[in-house]
């Protein structure tokens, strides 16, 4: 009676095991499944090993059989998964497509094509490249790259050009700016990057003209573009303030380069020599390339051109309030003093700094709005009140150069529209900066002064009338100093 209870009970402990426990079972049964499998690989792996030692062991490597040994069939007795391993483990490793280039075969020059494209806006180096290199290479090509140029700065508008040999990818160019252009080659091994100066055919040019109204416009009825006015102007700015100094009949003479890049016009070059007749005063200036690599603009007894300030600190603008101790303020609607000069421009023209120094101030205030301050040498300091914003990396201890761009006209502050209040303190106290004193630079050194007026002898007669300017065409190689 004992025992047949004892079963019953058994009975229903299991079932209920059964019906509750099932994952339990289920669980125990997996992992009795993976020791098996566990096993027997543990079982192939030592069959592996003693095979390859026994093999050693008779003189019978892989390298040995390829070269001078029959053929044998070392693997009749081998299980067919071991055969599959083996086989897998000497299989050449995939080769990158940066590499696969030693596999090309050099095209004659007269099978390369070229295909000219610009970047468009939002594209990448990965939008251009995508359908000619892998992710990876575009990755290792930008690293590489980053010593030369960062494919980073890619900008639209640029132009580029793809070079393919027998329709194979075996290049490609990019047009950093005017002067120089990214080159990369793909060579055995990967890429070769290099940095090379865009070639040019260029033209010598006479351009001459007489003012009625406006440089801008006397510089347009002379058949040219309103980019050479600009340049002209910066080549005199620390003579001659364009915004209140030009008259009618004053007059321009230069001798311009023009550049042409496979028969399209692609841009002025330098500027050469230049005369301007203000108010009855001549000016000239001659470029000339210095021993140490820069170039530079002197005038005809090789004073430099260039000051220690410059007349303005913007371009073809109009002074709309003057340097005075007694001005109605516009907006405070009292007598003040207006200790600088407004000049009235379009929001966003660029400001540059009259000369080289150090931002001492970047701030905000409720009179001046955005403002800068910059020190300069011999106790000079610069303001520039009522900015829309600030250049990109302008902060206080930066350094900047002569011309350099360091904010925008703007009206931000106490003011009744866009433009630039100008100041100048001299020794802690404010000046007129129309009456600032700016002293040249540094003249022709004296052991280039023989080379120097030699070379602008024949230039002066061209802007002098006495000589024509005959056509010249050079190729040349535009290098920036």
């Amino acid at each position: 009676m004992a025992m047949r209870k004892n079963r019953r009970y058994g009975e229903r402990f299991s079932l209920k095991l059964l019906s509750g426990g099932r994952l339990i079972y289920l669980q125990a049964a997996l992992a009795a499944f993976a020791v098996i499998l566990a096993v027997v690989f543990l079982v192939n792996n030592v069959l592996l090993d003693n095979n390859t030692q026994a093999s050693i062991q008779s003189g019978e490597s892989t390298q040995g059989l390829s070269a001078v040994e029959p053929e044998v069939d070392t693997d009749k007795d081998l299980p067919e998964k071991i055969k599959k391993s083996k086989a897998e483990d000497v299989r050449p490793e995939k080769t990158p497509i940066r590499e696969k280039s030693q596999e090309r075969v050099e095209a004659p020059d007269d099978e390369l094509r070229v295909e000219e494209k610009t970047v468009e806006a939002g594209q990448t180096v990965t939008d251009l490249l995508a359908d000619h290199l892998s992710v990876s290479d575009i990755y290792y090509l930008g690293k590489q790259c980053n010593e030369v140029f960062s494919l980073k700065k890619i900008r639209s508008g640029n132009s580029y050009r793809l070079f393919f040999k027998e329709d194979t990818f075996s290049g490609f160019e990019y047009d950093i700016d005017a002067s120089d252009k990214l080159c990369v080659e793909i060579e055995q091994g990967g890429f070769a990057v290099s940095k090379k100066n865009i070639e040019y055919e260029v033209t010598r040019h006479l351009v001459q003209g007489s003012i009625e109204t406006s440089l801008f416009e006397a510089v347009g009825d002379s058949g040219e573009q309103d980019q050479l006015a600009i340049e002209l102007a910066d080549i005199f700015a620390w003579d001659i303030d364009f915004i209140r100094d030009i008259r009618k009949g004053d007059s321009f003479r230069l001798i311009v380069e023009k550049r042409y890049r496979k028969g399209e016009w692609a841009g002025y070059g330098d500027i050469l020599a230049a005369r301007f007749v203000n108010q009855g005063r001549t000016y000239q200036a001659f470029l000339f390339a210095l021993d140490n690599g820069g170039k530079e603009y002197f005038n005809a007894k090789g004073q430099s051109v260039r000051k220690s300030f410059l007349k303005a600190p913007l371009h073809f603008s109009r002074i709309s309030s003057g340097y005075t101790m007694r001005r109605m303020h516009p907006i405070l609607k009292r007598v003040r003093s207006h200790q600088g000069i407004d000049y009235a421009a379009p929001r966003g023209t660029p400001v540059k700094s009259v000369g080289d120094g150090t931002v001492i101030t970047r701030a905000y205030h409720k009179g001046n709005g955005n403002y800068l301050k910059v020190r300069h040498p011999n106790s000079y300091v610069t303001m520039y009140n009522h900015l829309s914003g600030f250049a990109k990396g302008i902060r206080r201890g930066k350094r900047v150069v002569q011309g350099e761009v360091i904010g925008y006209v703007g009206s931000t502050g106490l003011s009744t529209g866009p433009h630039l209040d100008y100041r100048v303190k001299k020794h802690g106290r404010y000046v007129n900066p129309l009456k600032v004193e700016s002293t040249p630079c540094e003249p022709v050194p004296k052991g280039e002064q023989d080379r120097f007026f030699s070379r602008i002898k024949p230039l002066l007669a061209v802007l002098e009338g006495f000589q024509p300017l005959y056509a010249e065409t050079e190729q040349h190689f535009h290098t920036e100093n």
